[in-house]
């Protein structure tokens, strides 16, 4: 159902009590936004795993984000 930001305030149990059932639409300034069941929220967004095993799945891959390239150029003679 769609509602409008004014009637939803006012009506926010009601709004929540559909939201159990379907996904709830609430309009502010011509964009929507949608109200969901935190169960189905988290169906939807999947387990997210801890800081261990992302550590131990690879952790963050820094070269495929950031070019790491080695500078080929002679080195300077140092002064003495």
């Amino acid at each position: 159902m769609n509602w409008n930001l004014s009637e939803a305030k006012n009506r926010l149990s009601e709004v929540l009590t559909r939201a159990d059932a379907e996904a709830q639409t609430i309009v502010r300034r011509d964009r929507d936004y949608v109200l969901i069941a935190g169960e189905e929220y988290r169906k939807l967004k999947g387990k997210e795993p801890t800081f261990t095993e992302f550590l131990i799945d690879g952790g963050p891959r820094f070269d495929e984000v950031v070019p790491l390239k080695r500078q080929r150029s002679p080195m300077r003679s140092p002064r003495l």
